[in-house]
Order: C-alpha cells, then sequence, then structure tokens
C-alpha cells in the first residue's frame, strides 16, 4: 500500500513506492495556484513554489496553545531551535536523547511541513566531552554523531535538509580557529559532509553561516569553499544565509546579487534564520523599517530562482533569542509579545501574495541640499525636508552623486541631513537627493549641489578612488565598494590607493587589492588582473575593518596614483 504521507515541495522521496508516486504527484514540485489575500504565510509560499519557515523551541511548542497554533497554521517549514543540537542528542558519549528532535518531527508531520535539520557539527552547544577528544577519536565521533542523528530520521520523509556545518569563518574570511579546525585541520568540513550523505543518501545538505548576506570578505570565503568543495565532490548541496539582521545598520542591498553568484556555483540557496532587532523600545518609524527589511529579504529570495525559501528564527518576541544576545535591543520578529501580528508580519504576507502596495504615491521633493564643513574626506549635507501623503510614511532619504550615466548612492539618512565621510581628495561632487517612503517610492530627484573637497595628503595621479559603507556594526565595518576611476586621458597600468586608518582601527580582511599597513595609513596596491584601465574606466576593491565598540567613525580620504 502506498503512503499516504503527502510529497512537499523541497522533499525527496524515501521509499520505491514513494518515488513511484513523483510521477503522478509532479504538481507538488510546481507552484501552486494563487492564494486567497487573506490565506496564511504558507499558503501564499506554496503558491509561489517557496517555503517560509520558523525556528521552533520545544518548551512553548509543548505549553502554549497560541504558539502551537501558530506555527501549525502560518509556516510549511521547520527548524529546531536547539533540539537536534550536538548538546541535546548526545551529551555524553554514545548516549543519544532524540526525545526534543521528535517532537519537533512529530509536530511537523502531523502539519504537513517540511523539517531542517539543524546542526551537526558547531564550535558551540557541543559537549566538553567531545571538544577534549584527540584528532582519532574526535573524528569518529563525528562520524559515529552525523551517523546516529542524520540516520533517525533517513526514511523520514518530514525531514528533507540538514546544515552539516555551521559558522566556519571568522569575520575577516579566514577559517575559524575552532576546537574543531585546531584538532583536525580543515578537512573536517569536507569529512563531515561525506558522513551526511552515507547517513542519508536522499537529504539535502547545507553549509550555513551569519554575516555573509552581502557580498564581502566572509561571503567570498564562503563562495571559494563551497566551489572548491563542489570540485572535490563533496556533497555540498546549499548554501545557508542567516540573515540576523539589525535596522540601525543597514540592509545588505547587495543580498540577491550574493544569492546569484552562490546559484550559479549549482547549489540551492536558502535564508535560514532571519530577524530584524532594533534598539529599544519599539516605535512605529522602527516598526516600519523593520517591516521594510523583512519585504526586501523575501522578495530577494523570490527573485532568485533557486532560493528555496525564508526561515524566521522564531516568530513572537515572547520567545526571541535576541534580548539576551544583544544588551538594548529586541523586538526582532513578526508577531509581538501577546502574539499580536505586526507591520512586519503584514510586509511578509504582502511580498508573498505578489500584491502591489496600497500606496503608490511617492514622498513630495526634498530641498536642495547645502554643503558644509566641507573637507579632505567628508562633507555635512542638510534639506529642506519632504511630506508624504501615501499612507505608508516618510521612511528617510538616499543620497546619490551625479555622474551622467548610473549615479553611485552616497548614502541614506532617516533624518534631511548626512556627514558623508570616505569622500575623494581635491574632487568635485555634485550631489542631490531623494526622499522614500515604507512602501519603497521614491520622490523626484532634488535639485543638486556642487561642492569639492580640499587637497589632501599623499600621493595623487590620473585617477580617483571614492569609497562607500555597505554595512557596520559595533566594533567593526566593511566598505565595499572603494570605486577606482581612470581619469585621464590615457591608459594606465596599476594603480595605488592610500588612506588612513581612524586611532584604534585595523584592517581585518581586503579582497581585489593588495594591502598594506604602515601605523595608520593604509596602501591598497592593484591585482594583476584588474590594473589595466582604459580612459574613464574602472574597477574596485573592498576591506574589512575592526574598531573599538562603540566607536562610529569610519574611513575617509582617499587618494589615487598610478602606479
Amino acid at each position: 500500500m502506498l503512503s499516504s504521507t503527502p510529497i512537499r515541495p523541497g522533499s525527496r522521496p524515501r521509499t520505491l513506492a514513494a518515488a513511484a508516486l513523483l510521477g503522478l504527484l509532479a504538481v507538488f514540485f510546481l507552484p501552486a495556484g494563487p492564494a486567497d489575500a487573506s490565506a496564511p504565510l504558507r499558503q501564499h509560499a506554496a503558491a509561489r513554489g517557496k517555503f517560509i519557515g520558523t525556528a521552533l523551541a520545544t518548551g512553548p511548542l509543548s505549553n502554549e496553545t497560541q504558539y502551537r497554533n501558530i506555527a501549525a497554521t502560518e509556516f510549511n517549514q521547520i527548524t529546531a531551535e536547539n533540539a537536534m543540537k550536538w548538546d541535546a542528542t548526545e551529551p555524553n558519549q554514545g548516549q543519544f536523547n532524540f526525545s526534543g528532535a521528535d517532537t519537533i518531527v512529530n509536530f511537523a508531520t502531523q502539519n504537513n511541513q517540511q523539517v531542517h535539520g539543524h546542526t551537526l557539527v558547531w564550535h558551540n552547544q557541543t559537549p566538553g566531552w567531545v571538544q577534549g577528544l584527540g584528532a582519532t577519536a574526535m573524528r569518529s565521533a563525528m562520524q559515529n554523531h552525523i551517523s546516529q542523528v542524520v540516520g533517525r530520521y533517513a526514511n523520514n520523509a518530514a525531514v528533507v535538509s540538514w546544515d552539516v556545518v555551521n559558522e566556519v569563518f571568522e569575520e575577516n574570511g579566514n577559517l575559524r580557529s575552532s576546537f574543531w579546525y585546531n584538532t583536525l585541520g580543515q578537512s573536517y568540513i569536507a569529512d563531515a559532509f561525506r558522513y551526511a550523505r552515507a547517513a542519508d543518501p536522499d537529504a539535502r545538505l547545507c553549509i550555513n553561516d551569519y554575516n555573509v548576506e552581502g557580498i564581502n570578505a566572509k561571503s567570498t570565503a564562503m563562495y571559494n569553499l563551497v566551489r572548491s568543495l563542489r570540485e572535490q565532490n563533496v556533497p555540498v548541496d546549499c548554501v545557508g544565509f542567516q540573515s540576523h539582521l539589525a535596522i540601525q545598520y543597514g540592509f545588505p542591498s547587495d543580498l540577491r546579487q550574493n544569492l546569484e553568484r552562490f546559484a550559479a556555483l549549482g547549489v540551492q540557496v536558502r535564508i535560514t534564520e532571519v530577524d530584524v532587532r532594533m534598539q529599544m523600545p519599539r516605535s512605529s518609524s522602527k516598526d516600519t523599517t523593520q517591516a521594510n527589511y523583512y519585504r526586501d529579504v523575501i522578495q530577494a529570495c523570490l527573485a532568485v530562482n533557486a532560493c528555496a525559501g525564508v526561515t524566521i528564527w522564531g516568530f513572537t518576541d515572547r520567545h526571541s533569542w535576541v534580548p539576551d544576545t544583544f544588551s538594548g535591543e529586541g523586538a526582532a520578529l513578526i508577531y509581538d509579545e501577546n502574539y499580536q501580528q505586526k507591520p512586519s508580519y503584514t510586509a511578509v504576507h504582502n511580498a508573498l501574495d505578489g500584491g502591489t502596495p496600497s500606496d503608490t504615491t511617492p514622498p513630495t521633493t526634498p530641498g536642495t541640499p547645502a554643503a558644509s564643513n566641507v573637507t579632505g574626506s567628508s562633507a555635512t549635507l542638510t534639506w529642506s525636508a519632504s511630506t508624504d501623503s501615501g499612507g505608508s510614511g516618510l521612511a528617510g532619504y538616499n543620497v546619490y552623486r551625479e555622474q551622467g550615466t548610473t549615479d553611485p548612492q552616497l548614502g541614506q539618512s532617516s533624518t534631511n541631513s548626512i556627514n558623508l565621510t570616505g569622500l575623494s581628495a581635491n574632487t568635485q561632487y555634485q550631489v542631490y537627493v531623494r526622499a522614500r517612503d515604507g512602501a519603497g517610492n521614491l520622490s523626484s530627484p532634488s535639485s543638486a549641489v556642487t561642492f569639492t573637497t580640499t587637497g589632501g595628503g599623499g600621493p595623487s595621479g590620473p585617477c580617483t578612488a571614492t569609497g562607500t559603507v555597505q554595512t557596520q556594526w559595533g566594533n567593526g565595518y566593511v566598505i565595499q565598494p572603494v570605486t577606482v576611476t581612470n581619469s585621464g586621458s590615457s591608459a594606465i597600468n596599476g594603480w595605488t590607493v592610500t588612506f588612513t586608518l581612524p586611532a584604534g582601527h585595523s584592517v581585518t580582511g581586503s579582497w581585489n587589492a593588495t594591502l598594506t599597513t604602515s601605523g595608520q595609513t593604509v596602501t591598497a596596491k592593484s591585482m594583476g588582473y584588474n590594473g589595466n584601465l582604459g580612459p574613464s574606466a574602472s574597477t574596485s576593491f573592498g576591506f574589512q575593518v575592526s574598531r573599538p565598540n562603540g566607536n562610529t567613525q569610519t574611513v575617509s580620504g582617499y587618494t589615487c596614483a598610478s602606479p
């Protein structure tokens, strides 16, 4: 008799009978028909051929009816928040406890949901007995653990994928100096994937990390690792982008581009742990910004065919990990502490159902900006504020440099002023402003202001360099891109960009240039593949900086010379 368990999008057949069913049920692997506008999130996601998931904790799942009902109704994919980690499943060597993991899997089976196993090999939440083993014993323990945990669910149609290794990189792109790496070397990563494939030939096997949403040193290291592993026939099937975001640090605007470059390697991509925290207390404007971030994450996944779906790391602020980890921050999820839907829920819902925003009216045009406090690397701009009548509210302003073709964005501000940094010395800038609202509508451009930065020290020559702060956090930031342009009338063969680090700052990683540091002065030289630039041609490089916690300064004052 054929199994009555439905085959869900993204699952693999577990029996020959189930495999035979695939021909009859191929429709399950195609996007469903349109969902009713008021349908749960999972129905809209399925209609788009995606999953919308959440991480579940076993405590509230057993004890809170509202928690259980929302989890069952709104989501078609489940990740165990802690119940499948090593300290929960094998706290003592050879003594396995699957009570929590089984609770998650049974709940998913009852509610027609797929399960993503999280996580097999990680430097956190791994018992001390593992960490103290020698190399041979540690490798054997890892193999046995993966075999037992993955093997337990290998014939369960609900469990379709696993995070095999988790968070293997430092922020600068170096492999993390964990007890795994220090004892076994880099080979532990490939071994873990091979052990998982042996335990379940049908499961999708993933590598997962945080702060890899945008294109930066860490995500590039991940990209290179995945490419290398696949070239060695290591069974890496998918890449997870955790996406623990915060509204005060800006949205990773190149998220979609980053997903697409990984997808080009032939892997599935997925957003695995998204939440969007804010500095407390909540406010309507913070809620609006948070909602925009959730919307943009969903839309980035929808735009990439290889993106399987989005998992929110929990769904209610009542049980979020954020307040215990980030002092003074919270309210990161789509339901509040009383299980009431927040604007971020509506944003996820609307992005999944594909409806057009009700607000299609852009804000009014900002006033012409005025420049002041102009130095060799910075300038302050102020302008008359815009107003918004469309209903979604004024969300802030984008500031652009006018260049005649594609105008680069120099920064964003939530108020009608901004301090631009990272400008090139002795350079003329024409800058204008556009207002944006909560629905993403942009106003017409303001009139432009023209100003010229003052002369700067260091080398100068027939090229210019302009840096943009891509993202920043309490004790670090990423400059990406630093755009190098040949401003002369003849080709150049090589370039050198210099800049000064603020006191206490240090470069922790770079890409597409060779960086050397003397004191606080950094020299970036072109690589063999990006040094030759014809007139008006450009290239770019990037780098990551650490800084004292609480310091808000960033690099400024780029100068360029050839060679």
